[in-house]
């Protein structure tokens, strides 16, 4: 742990945060301890990723309009982009899984590891603060910004909003009608609503995959 530590590069006053942050679902089932996953600091760590990131490319790309600051800020925050980090960071090593899901390639599924990095940096936001919680967002989010590489990621939920954003009156929202599977192979299904009416329908191996699909149907079906 303090090898990782190291990596990361923040000195923890409780480490227990960091040992939160890498304990996956499938150890904290099979744990008779009342372990907790990691998956409430990964909620948390969504949202302060997502202000740090916000809050940076505003103020670093005065040139860019609403449209495309949301898209690269998609791009950044990512299901690829945030495993990628991870992976750099080496935290599949690092995490605690059950015996079948790393048996299983867990260590290296880019689901995992893209919610590992984000309960990170919740473990440090909790431990030290927003400021040292920026200091490790930024450290890969900079360079991704001052020398882009090619993405084959598409943004599919962006696109889908600045259609119908156009229509103030209209509202978008994404709905999850269907979570299967064991942990190590979880299966989920979402439906995307204009308003009371379902445009589309996807499935991925995580919410935010599943999210994508539903919204690449619907641009489908308005002719996108």
């Amino acid at each position: 742990m303090k090898e990782l530590e190291k990596k990361i590069g923040y000195k923890y006053k409780d480490i227990s945060y960091l040992e939160n942050a890498l304990t996956h679902s499938s150890f904290a089932n099979e744990s008779r301890h009342g372990i907790r996953s990691n998956e409430r600091l990964e909620f948390l760590g969504d949202a302060v990723l997502s202000i740090v990131v916000s809050d940076y490319i505003y103020r670093n790309c005065p040139k860019l309009p609403e449209g495309e600051l949301s898209k690269l800020r998609a791009a950044l925050v990512c299901e690829k982009s945030l495993c990628r980090f991870a992976s750099d960071l080496g935290v599949g090593s690092y995490l605690k899984l059950s015996r079948g899901e790393r048996n299983l390639g867990g260590a290296s599924r880019p689901s995992i590891l893209a919610d590992a990095f984000e309960a990170i940096i919740a473990s440090i936001y909790l431990d030290g603060g927003m400021e040292e919680a920026a200091k490790f967002i930024l450290r890969y989010v900079e360079p991704e910004i001052k020398n882009p590489k090619p993405r084959a990621f598409k943004d599919y939920k962006t696109t889908l909003q600045e259609i119908v954003q156009k229509n103030p009156e209209e509202h978008l929202s994404y709905v999850l009608t269907g979570e299967e599977g064991p942990d190590h192979d979880k299966h989920f299904s979402v439906e995307v609503h204009l308003n009371n009416n379902v445009i589309g329908k996807g499935g991925g191996r995580s919410k935010k995959e599943a999210e994508q699909q539903a919204a690449r149907e619907a641009l489908k079906l308005m002719g996108y």
